[in-house]
């Protein structure tokens, strides 16, 4: 009896997940060459902690930071790279991308963002979708993108597992996956999912439907949780009198978030959405970790600071529909000033176009809060798209800033990067070299890019 009792257990060990924590199926396998040593001297440096170093010098090392300072001495074996008196930042992460899951060119085939079937589409994971060979990849390498977090789209009231990606060629998904980072969840207020739905008369229809449809999703999550825990707490024998609960994909992705393990990311315009939905999170006992799109969120900024909610947002597009409507210049600096300024702005694209100048953007927001007398210094609007998208991903303590044991993520560029006027000049991401102005071959081709070199040649 003892011998089947232990067969019985490591089967359900197959059949059934013990806990809601994750399959290794899906790890990343990403590994960065090694960098060796580079030393990147004569720097006007915006560290993304807030600070600004006139004229610094920093030491990478087996792909991190070792050192950041006015006085970091430059090792004999280090390769030097001479700023020139030019700017340094992190590089730049964009917390809302849907590259590889609407990729160039664009094409009904390759739409693979949006599992608009039901209203609740959990068990689907955007990685699943990524295409690693877009050609737009690439053209935000050159625009400071080092790291950006695939997105679901907005149709569903919970669309799926969201990704966070190395902005590094490879063949699969797992070769880009940032490595630690936790996994997100789409979830979708206002017109979106009673749009879709409401259209085919279905539920949700309305704003109050789409609230009673996360409650149903998030009662079934615990439900789910509750049989887990009942099933565990039962003695060896009793298991064997009984089947284990089944897994079930969706639920396994709700109880993530319920154990704290998976990251909301909520699309969410309006003001009052914004706090319904931290009601809900509230009800639930989960935490929402980003508001995005969130063009009213200066409403409800001290709310969103008082919850520890950042809020993604767009320097000045709106008016595209109603529940965009009612927008201000000044939004992120708005977020970014709330409850003394502890708030938590980000600027996001939503754009494969935008992701490739996402300085700018976040530049005109910052010049928008300053003609308002907010006074954001550039030191700290480095952080809306560097630190705090860092933070709204839960990856900050490995890259967002520039400090000694982060992944050396770093951007040299020709200008002051608030300029209009400013390029990249050189992209590291893990200190590797992935573009340089002056280097045609950068950053490498897709294969897609390359084409195919001999359409008559039988390639089977």
């Amino acid at each position: 009896m003892k011998n089947l009792t232990i067969i019985v257990f490591i089967g359900l060990l197959f059949i059934f997940p013990l806990s809601s924590k994750e399959s290794t199926a899906f790890e990343s396998t990403y590994q960065p060459s090694e960098s060796g040593n580079i030393y990147i001297k004569d720097a006007k440096i915006f560290t993304g902690t807030g600070s600004k170093i006139e004229k610094g010098n920093i030491l990478i090392s087996s792909n991190k930071i070792k050192a950041i300072g006015e006085d970091v001495m430059q090792p004999a074996d280090a390769r030097v790279i001479d700023a020139n008196g030019k700017w340094v930042t992190p590089g730049i992460i964009d917390i809302h991308s849907h590259m590889g899951v609407y990729p160039a060119p664009n094409l009904r085939s390759s739409s693979d963002g949006n599992e608009s079937t039901s209203p609740v589409t959990a068990h689907v994971w955007a990685e699943h979708s990524v295409w690693t060979q877009d050609p737009q990849m690439p053209l935000a390498l050159k625009g400071g993108i080092t790291t950006f977090h695939v997105l679901p789209g907005s149709a569903n009231l919970i669309g799926g597992r969201g990704v966070t990606l190395k902005n590094v060629w490879s063949r699969t998904v797992q070769g880009m996956k940032f490595p630690g980072a936790p996994y997100t969840l789409k979830m979708a207020c206002g017109e979106n999912p009673k749009r879709v739905y409401g259209g085919r008369g279905t539920e949700p229809s309305t704003r109050m439907g789409n609230v009673a449809g996360y409650r149903k999703a998030w009662i079934r999550a615990q439900n789910y949780r509750n049989n887990i825990t009942k099933y565990e707490s039962k003695s060896d024998e009793d298991k064997e009198l009984e089947s284990a609960p089944s897994r079930d994909l969706e639920l396994e992705t709700l109880l993530g978030v319920l154990d704290g393990e998976i990251l909301i990311q909520n699309h969410c315009y309006r003001g009052e959405e914004m706090a319904i939905m931290l009601d809900v999170a509230k009800e639930f006992n989960y935490r929402v970790t980003t508001f995005h799109h969130a063009i009213e969120a200066y409403k409800v900024a001290d709310i969103l600071a008082e919850n520890e909610v950042c809020a993604a947002v767009w320097a000045d597009w709106w008016g595209f529909k109603h529940e965009a409507f009612d927008m201000v210049w000044e939004n992120a600096a708005i977020i970014d000033q709330a409850k003394s300024a502890t708030g938590c702005a980000i600027i996001h694209s939503d754009s494969a176009v935008g992701i490739q100048r996402l300085n700018q953007e976040a530049a005109k927001a910052m010049a928008a809060g300053n003609r308002a007398g907010l006074n954001i210094p550039a030191a700290r609007a480095i952080q809306w798209i560097t630190l705090n998208p860092a933070k709204g991903l839960g990856i900050d303590e490995k890259t967002g800033s520039l400090e000694v044991g982060k992944m050396a993520d770093i951007v040299i560029w020709d200008g002051n990067p608030f300029s209009v006027y400013t390029k990249t000049e050189k992209v590291f991401v893990d200190g590797v070299l992935l573009y340089d102005k002056d280097n045609p071959s950068t950053p490498k081709a897709t294969d897609f890019e390359l084409g195919i070199i001999n359409s008559e040649e039988d390639r089977l």
